[in-house]
């Protein structure tokens, strides 16, 4: 990301919701985002993942520009060279689990392949759970889905919006492990966005956002860190609210 500015509105109305962020993500990285209510989590992981458009500034991925790329051809790409996990975990109830996790490849118009199915979901222990569908599953197991379906199509990057959000702390740190894992062992490049200290612990590098801009960053933090760091950000004072969003 360079000089990424993302507002709403104009006038005295005018949202700031990113303010130039400049940002390199490595490959085979695992990235937490956090800061304060308001201070452009949800606005960088859109804009990173091309679900938004910037106002100004370009996003690379892998060397792509997709910044102004055609909304079909984005369209394509995020359903090949991304992954995502979302709080709700977004499983088609319909469907299942296999069908769930196959799905970004039928999405890209690729042959769905069974067998990197069933690796997808012994991966994250469900391999036994390939021909039930999501209601049948606990919220770990379905998160669990998500991000074998994430995983399917081996992304660029993987964004996870507060993967976490929803589960019990144990669920919690099976899932963290399982993102854990991509990036060491699979090689995999995670972006998350949470709220959670203990969560954001498990990354690399934690950024922090704040008023639409880096705040700090911190690498191999402990939640001790993270959280005295979020503590002292969410305790400055904060821009008007026509100056900052989530």
């Amino acid at each position: 990301m360079r000089g990424v500015r993302r507002q709403y509105g104009r006038g005295a109305g005018t949202v700031h919701a990113l303010r130039g962020i400049d940002l390199a993500l490595p490959p085979g990285s695992f990235t937490a985002v956090m800061g304060p209510s308001g201070s452009g989590k949800s606005t960088f992981l859109q804009c990173a993942a091309g679900l938004d458009r910037p106002t100004a500034g370009s996003v690379r991925l892998a060397g792509t520009e997709i910044t102004k790329m055609r909304e079909t051809r984005l369209t394509e790409l995020r359903r090949s060279r991304l992954g995502f996990v979302f709080q709700a975990f977004n499983l088609l109830p319909s469907l299942t689990v296999e069908q769930n996790v196959v799905l970004p490849m039928r999405l890209a118009g690729r042959r769905p392949d069974s067998r990197r199915a069933a690796e997808a979901l012994a991966r994250v222990g469900l391999g036994e759970h390939a021909r039930r569908r999501p209601g049948q599953l606990s919220g770990g197991q379905q998160q669990r889905v998500a991000l074998a379906r994430a995983l399917i199509t081996d992304p660029d990057v993987v964004f996870a919006d507060e993967p976490t959000g929803a589960l019990d702390t144990g669920t919690a740190a099976e899932i963290l492990g399982l993102l854990r894992h991509a990036v060491d062992s699979l090689g995999a490049t995670v972006v998350m966005v949470t709220h959670d200290p203990v969560a954001a612990a498990w990354a690399d590098r934690v950024l922090f956002l704040a008023d639409g801009a880096m705040a700090d960053t911190l690498v191999h933090a402990s939640p001790q860190q993270i959280a005295a760091r979020m503590a002292a950000l969410t305790a400055r004072p904060h821009a008007a609210v026509s100056g900052s969003a989530a």
